[in-house]
């Protein structure tokens, strides 16, 4: 029913001429750069989500839309006068090479992933989605995880222990011992070592032959995600954190052959980035870091605190387009400028 909701007011949005007005407004109040924040590509129509940023926004590689924003100095043609979008894909998922890929190449939309080196060598289901995984492919009635029983028969046992494993990988302390604690569930849990079916598999890591095939093509641009995706500010030996960036940019300049800019931090927010994280990433050299913090970038954006808007190819490219516009940041600026006030 919410997004039925959403779907209506993005509409209205729409045929109403706001979203235009808001991609108006946002050229008006000069140089201006957003970047849309995916994960997964399937699941939604991501063909209606390109073609309408291609036809409404300068959609350019990253790097390209950096250096721009930073210089003040506008590339390709004189006379575009549309807001420069770039769009990320997070985690780097099977699906970003099996149907983001082919239409970045169909399209001619540039794209940039930023991936995992460590999921990438050693092709293991990422560690946010094992939770719900395990518990489904679980072949015991019961288990007993810190201390709490859960009868798996039982429905609600089964939701109740989906999230006390997701609650403990998230606040693992290290990469270690979240990859300790899987470990001891698949073998509680006698979880068969069986085949995926191929929604799994497009929720698998890309492999190197794919990237390199992507990158070759002109259209995608690869980004460092750190080694293994943790959430940095949990992480309670600053050597890890070290590692965690460092070595991800190392690795993926050995395997690419180029220098590796860009980092985009895990979850993004700042109460999981911590108070670690920030030097790490200058210590290693990257030129530019984003987050997932909501917002449009400009001129005087920090180049280690850069802003995405969330994507997400599931919802409905009329919904797409209003968030991408900035309609509802309009819409609440345009309410308290006329409303009346309160006596």
């Amino acid at each position: 029913m919410r997004e039925r909701i959403r779907i209506c007011a993005a509409a209205c949005c729409y045929y109403s001429g706001l979203v235009k007005l808001a991609r108006w407004w946002t050229r008006r109040r000069g140089p201006q750069l957003i970047i849309l924040n995916y994960h997964r590509a399937s699941g939604g129509d991501l063909r209606a989500h390109l073609l309408y940023l291609r036809r409404h926004y300068r959609v350019l590689h990253l790097e390209e839309a950096l250096e721009e924003l930073n210089t003040l100095k506008k590339t390709g043609r004189a006379h575009d006068r549309r807001t420069p979008l770039v769009l990320t894909f997070d985690d780097g998922y099977r699906d970003n090479y099996t149907r983001a890929f082919s239409l970045a190449c169909k399209l001619q939309v540039p794209i940039t992933i930023f991936v995992v080196p460590g999921y990438v060598e050693s092709g293991d289901h990422f560690w946010w989605l094992e939770a719900e995984r395990l518990t489904h492919y679980s072949q015991v009635d019961k288990v007993t995880v810190e201390g709490h029983t859960y009868y798996l028969k039982q429905p609600r046992d089964r939701k109740r222990l989906t999230g006390a494993i997701d609650a403990h990988l998230r606040r693992a302390e290290s990469v270690a011992e979240r990859e300790a604690f899987l470990a001891a569930l698949k073998e509680a849990l006698v979880v068969p070592a069986s085949g995926v079916t191929e929604e799994e598999a497009q929720a698998l890591p890309l492999t190197w032959a794919q990237i390199g095939e992507m990158e070759e093509s002109g259209w995608v641009s690869f980004g460092a995600h750190t080694m293994h995706h943790p959430i940095l500010a949990h992480l309670t030996d600053t050597e890890e954190v070290r590692r965690e960036i460092g070595e991800c940019r190392i690795m993926l300049e050995q395997r690419l052959g180029h220098p590796m800019r860009a980092l985009a931090y895990p979850f993004g927010q700042p109460g999981e980035v911590g108070e670690q994280a920030p030097g790490a990433a200058q210590e290693a050299g990257y030129d530019w870091v984003l987050t997932t913090v909501q917002g449009i970038n400009t001129p005087q954006t920090h180049p280690h605190q850069i802003r995405r808007v969330y994507g997400d190819v599931s919802r409905h490219p009329l919904v797409m387009a209003a968030e991408t516009s900035g309609v509802w940041k309009l819409a609440r600026w345009w309410g308290k400028t006329n409303s009346s006030p309160v006596r």
